[in-house]
């Protein structure tokens, strides 16, 4: 049985990766900056439940090294965690675009690091899915430059991870979502509307006549995708970014 490893994977999207993971026969790994939240995500389908902070480059080595000796070696690690603060891009500050960076871009790069390390020592033939966002695709994306930023790094690191890690048979992708029904866009919702100047009810509207299907997309049809991606059907792909979005941006 594959195990699989989720960052990020307390709420919205990587709750919801770690369940369709864990509904296709997948033993998975639920890791979280918050412990209760994994363990939560973890006992719907009797996983297991790590903390863990995707800034901390010793601690994930820790983590996937003791993952890996757990359950001898596991053969998907899909990278999830990030964080988002709506706000023009003359206030950002630089903390906040360090901060941003930090979790988006490099967490996604240690994390990954981490878990290939623990794959081609063992010589499993795995498969990463970094998650990135539509934003990751265009810049017409209003006050979220610096997360902009991230997930643009997000997609060219995924090229260059699949790039160097072909010749130990790891594939390497992301996904690109668009508008999803998250805690996450709930606080995206008020922080819009009050630069607007409108209500969070109104920008919703705005979200969904955005996108051609009519609607907001919701965490499980991510997971799919990502499921998608750790399955035998994509073991021909790599480098790509998988746009998930309803058709609210196509390229």
């Amino acid at each position: 049985m594959t195990v699989a490893v989720v960052t990020g994977a307390g709420s919205g999207i990587g709750r919801a990766i770690a369940t369709e993971l864990a509904h296709r026969g997948f033993t998975v790994v639920a890791t979280d900056l918050l412990l209760a939240a994994a363990e939560e995500t973890a006992a719907a389908f009797g996983g297991g439940a790590v903390q863990l902070d995707v800034t901390d480059g010793d601690q994930l080595g820790r983590v996937a090294a003791q993952i890996a000796a757990a359950h001898d070696g596991f053969g998907v690690w899909v990278s999830n965690a990030g964080i988002s603060k709506m706000q023009p891009f003359l206030d950002v500050s630089a903390a906040d675009l360090r901060r941003t960076l930090a979790v988006n871009l490099e967490g996604v790069f240690l994390s990954s690091q981490a878990a290939a390390r623990e794959m081609v020592a063992r010589g499993i033939r795995g498969t990463i899915v970094n998650l990135a966002s539509m934003a990751g695709k265009q810049g017409r994306v209003p006050y979220l430059a610096d997360y902009v930023a991230s997930k643009f790094g997000v997609v060219g690191l995924t090229q260059a991870m699949a790039f160097e890690l072909a010749p130990h048979g790891i594939t390497v992708n992301s996904v690109c979502p668009g508008y999803v029904a998250t805690p996450m866009q709930d606080r995206e919702l008020g922080w819009e509307a009050d630069l607007r100047g409108v209500s969070p009810d109104q920008v919703k509207q705005l979200w969904i006549d955005d996108t051609p299907l009519g609607r907001l997309e919701t965490p499980q049809d991510v997971a799919r995708a990502v499921a998608f991606l750790t399955g035998p059907d994509a073991r021909f792909i790599t480098g790509e970014a998988l746009a998930v979005n309803g058709g609210a941006f196509m390229d």
